[in-house]
């Protein structure tokens, strides 16, 4: 499990909602984390997955980590796949096992 930056991060970042299925469907989760990229977001609910990255945490003011999304795609793209939603990546890539083992 990730380590976040304080308490009300992990409470929001880990959130899970007896409710809804996903913490984009539930009004009451209000940060996303993408273990895959590193990355924080402020959930969008508008229907979909969206959300607005963040960089600092809303609660502490802690500089949140850099998001590997960028280096994600160019590490696949190294590895041969050049459209990583549509094929059939290594399993350490649908975590964040890509980067942890590096």
């Amino acid at each position: 499990m990730q380590k976040h930056c304080c308490d009300a991060m992990h409470i929001q970042a880990e959130f899970s909602c007896a409710v809804h299925s996903t913490p984009e469907s539930c009004p009451d989760a209000l940060v996303g984390y993408s273990d895959r990229f590193r990355e924080y977001g402020l959930l969008v609910h508008d229907g979909g997955a969206s959300s607005i990255s963040i960089r600092f945490c809303p609660w502490c003011g802690s500089k949140l980590p850099e998001s590997l999304r960028d280096r994600w795609f160019e590490e696949l793209s190294t590895l041969g796949f050049d459209d990583p939603w549509s094929q059939e990546i290594p399993e350490a890539f649908r975590t964040g096992a890509w980067y942890r083992a590096a």
